[in-house]
């Protein structure tokens, strides 16, 4: 489990982000209230700690020399005071820190708490440098690493263009405007030709001082624009503002695609994929091979261990469909205890074995609820002929799907 090493002597803050820590998150929190303790911790063990949260002014360590001896352990440190002065924050700022946070209300422990769930989401996000000065990334970079930013760098736009290609899940650029062979302009107008403002945002940089760029920028379809040299604390601001922005849009559209209970894609998102899967085989002469699967005796678990215990075995399935099948592949619940598969071009030979052993597993599956384990078993119907409409294969499946539950339950039916 990953620490978070907490060093504050005022009891009443200490507590009280600790506690919201814990609640909150999965961390596992050690507070010290002065430096010789936070100094013991680290010496019994300083591995495993995600980030140190430090008060810039301990009894025993007034001049912020907590800093000193967190960061030379090789832990980022996210520094809180109660006062900040010009040459305290530029103090701050040049030991490399993370953030700093005025302790001023709650509203400071809901920003420390906010910044610990950024920072770890960042060592997932992919940010692109594209600045032909080597001293300028290297300063943006240095930047990005301190909040765990996954990081590419490219010389000008054309090498920008290549990597975004060899990376399509980039989650933000940073582009300087004045460069060789491909300029800022250019390339953001090429990246918003196959990229919207809402899928990968883009900030524009310049250390030329003028309105107009920022203004060109944002009308060439860069979202945001900074100006060199600029804050950290701007920079910060501007680049966090971005990469949330898209996840949020990308939250939303979740939740319009996916059921709320298992977490499969919804009946409205499988139509609205399956039909741009239906016409690409149509077009190739690939095939497609719509499933669909029912839970037997279904309405006996709800009656039986009531509806709480029903969702753990819809939670469970739904689980297993989505582990089994390929990303390509769309795992659906359509209502109930109905799910849908839609598979492209899995050859027709292999259809028989893969469904019959998936009865199988699926029968084999435990569910607990309480002192007891409950097993279910489903029925499948499955249509691999390519028809004339999607619907049409939905209805052939839906067929076979009542024929497996006539002829016993725990079956499979194919049109093969």
């Amino acid at each position: 489990m990953e620490r978070i090493l907490i060093v504050e002597d005022s009891k009443f803050f200490g507590s009280m982000l600790m506690k919201r820590i814990e609640v909150e998150s999965d961390f596992e929190v050690r507070w010290a209230q002065s430096y010789a303790e936070a100094e013991a911790f680290l010496n019994e063990q300083s591995a495993g700690f995600f980030l140190g949260l430090l008060d810039l002014n301990l009894p025993d360590a007034p001049m912020g020399e907590i800093v000193d001896l967190v960061l030379g352990r090789g832990i980022p440190a996210v520094v809180f005071t109660g006062d900040l002065t010009d040459e305290a924050r530029d103090n701050i700022w040049s030991k490399n820190v993370v953030d700093y946070v005025l302790k001023e209300d709650a509203q400071s422990i809901d920003y420390i708490l906010a910044l610990i769930a950024r920072i770890r989401r960042n060592k997932s996000v992919k940010v692109m440098v594209v600045d032909d000065s080597r001293l300028s990334r290297k300063i943006i970079c240095d930047l990005l690493r301190e909040h765990q930013y996954r990081i590419l760098e490219a010389e000008d736009g054309v090498q920008a263009v290549k990597i975004l290609e060899q990376h399509p899940d980039i989650s933000l650029v940073l582009t300087d405007y004045n460069m060789p062979n491909m300029d800022g302009f250019e390339l953001t107008r090429t990246i918003r030709a196959k990229f919207r403002q809402d899928e990968l945002p883009i900030i524009g940089l310049s250390g030329q001082g003028s309105n107009f760029l920022s203004a060109q920028f944002i009308k060439n379809g860069a979202n945001d624009f900074i100006n060199k040299p600029f804050l950290n604390e701007e920079f910060y601001c501007r680049v966090n503002q971005s990469i949330e922005m898209v996840e949020n849009i990308n939250k939303i559209k979740d939740m319009s695609n996916k059921d709320y209970l298992t977490g499969l894609y919804n009946r409205r998102f499988f139509f609205e994929v399956g039909y741009k899967m239906f016409a690409r085989s149509k077009r190739s002469s690939g095939s497609t091979t719509v499933a669909l699967i029912d839970i037997d005796f279904f309405k006996k678990v709800n009656d039986t261990y009531g509806h709480d215990v029903g969702d753990k075995v819809l939670v469970a399935l739904a689980g297993f469909l989505k582990d089994r099948f390929r990303e390509t592949d769309v795992v659906s619940r359509f209502g109930g205890e109905e799910f849908c598969l839609l598979l492209a071009d899995m050859g027709e030979e292999y259809v028989p074995d893969i469904f019959e052993d998936l009865l199988a597993k699926i029968a084999a599956l435990e569910t607990k609820a309480g002192d007891r384990i409950i097993r279910f078993t489903v029925s499948i119907g499955v249509c691999t002929r390519l028809g004339v409409t999607l619907e049409a294969m939905i209805k052939e499946a839906d067929l076979l799907l009542y024929k497996a539950k006539s002829g016993g339950r725990n079956r499979v039916e194919l049109d093969i």
